[in-house]
């Protein structure tokens, strides 16, 4: 039996986490911003499901509530998914919700990393998993400032993993396409009428407000192939999941190399002559 930490619990990948791991019979250490959300599956599993109030863009009870965690005993995985979308054209975003959108998914979740890390490290090790996106490694116009927080928390975390190796610290990238999960209606759409309306933007927002938007991923089964990935002696550093991440991920990558490799000869001439 192990135990799980994860953050951002009251629905989407963090419920479905946490039902699957307690109905196979692990402990979860689940947060969310309001109670009441893991009351039912409290009520089944007594005694294996503690459910904490955070907030993670509170700066002070992060450390705080991760500390209390690891002081009542070991955390096997730490879950960072605690989220928010953000939907319209970067020059039109108002700035409060700007902030809200670093805060949520960069700032808290590299505020929960850096508390969870002294734990992991005192015990001896254990793994640590960042939920991304595909929108990690791509980009949709209108996400602007949600792929700012999904390429910048890939970018600390890879970082970070070379830092801790050597504890016995290992860190994964969860990276889903689009999901059925209440991500999308919870999705803060900002007005992209105006000189937006006849542009790629505009289309994309009519697309997700009348639910057009393609979505094959299904969480259960997202849910269940990470929990097959965590058997594996070794974790991968990234995780894709769903056909279409796969498929727009794969387009991305061949697209910029290549590009890279059209830029050999322009890269070399710019290296110093007695180099």
């Amino acid at each position: 039996m192990q135990h799980w930490f994860i953050t951002g619990a009251s629905a989407g990948f963090g419920y479905e986490l946490t039902a699957q791991l307690l109905a196979r019979g692990d402990r979860v250490t689940a947060t969310l911003r309001r109670p009441g959300a893991l009351d039912a599956l409290a009520e089944r599993h007594p005694g294996r499901l503690a459910v904490v109030t955070l907030d993670v863009t509170d700066a002070e009870a992060v450390p705080r509530v991760v500390s209390a965690v690891f002081a009542a005993g070991r955390v096997d995985v730490v879950v960072s998914n605690a989220a928010y979308g953000l939907f319209g054209p970067a020059e039109l975003l108002p700035e409060e919700k700007i902030r809200r959108q670093m805060e949520t998914n960069l700032l808290g979740s590299i505020a929960l990393i850096r508390a969870a890390l002294p734990g992991l490290r005192a015990q001896g090790g254990g793994r640590l998993l960042q939920l991304s996106s595909e929108g990690g490694q791509i980009a949709y116009p209108g996400f602007s400032l949600y792929h700012a927080t999904k390429w910048g928390i890939e970018g600390f975390v890879e970082a970070v993993a070379q830092e801790v190796a050597s504890f016995g610290i290992e860190m994964m990238l969860v990276e889903p396409g689009p999901t059925r999960t209440g991500f999308g209606a919870a999705l803060d759409l900002v007005d992209s009428t105006g000189p937006y309306a006849d542009t790629v933007v505009g289309q994309l927002a009519r697309a997700l407000a009348e639910q057009q938007f393609p979505i094959r991923g299904d969480v259960a089964r997202s849910v269940a192939a990470i929990l097959s990935t965590m058997t594996d002696k070794k974790l991968p550093k990234r995780l894709v999941l769903g056909s279409q991440a796969h498929a727009s991920i794969g387009a991305a990558l061949h697209a910029r190399l290549a590009e890279l490799e059209a830029q050999a000869a322009i890269a070399a001439g710019a290296d110093s002559r007695d180099a």
